[in-house]
């Protein structure tokens, strides 16, 4: 195996204003705790038997594996929201899914379109759903924002 299984997973969230785009972006990742590392991007599947965890402290200059949702806007008093869910099976021997999702408003809109994602897609493999657990982010925008909201799989 090239990359050992994940056994434990985190959500987290955060929005923030910058300088540019990519500042705001910046400054979400450090809200939602996983700035200062290197994040690899995932599709979107939660592995078998994996729990969840509290947010850890992730070692500046890791590389993380993560599946997110973000969203930028220059547009002033723009609300922008992302959000993320996991469907999580009744059998833990079966993989989980995660959906991500963004969008111009409020996070609870953003929030319940992701859930329903999620339900779907394990509704399309025919799992039983455990439960859905989900976060999301949402900024308004003064000159530069960004919203940011991620699945975060470790050992």
């Amino acid at each position: 195996m090239l990359f050992p299984r994940p056994k434990r997973f985190f959500l987290c969230a955060g929005a923030a204003e910058g300088y540019t785009l990519l500042n705001a972006f910046d400054a979400a990742l450090l809200e939602a705790g996983v700035g200062n590392t290197n994040l690899i991007r995932m599709s979107s599947i939660l592995p078998p038997h994996t729990e969840r965890t509290e947010p850890i402290a992730l070692e500046p200059g890791s590389f993380v594996p993560i599946a997110y949702a973000h969203i930028g806007s220059n547009t002033p008093q723009e609300m922008i929201a992302a959000g993320v869910a996991i469907g999580v099976p009744v059998d833990r021997s079966l993989p989980g899914v995660i959906m991500e999702y963004s969008a111009r408003g409020q996070a609870e809109d953003v929030e319940r379109i992701v859930r329903s994602m999620a339900e779907e897609a394990m509704k399309y493999r025919g799992y039983a759903v455990a439960e859905i657990l989900s976060a999301s982010a949402q900024h308004r925008v003064e000159s530069s924002g960004a919203a940011f909201a991620g699945v975060v799989l470790c050992e």
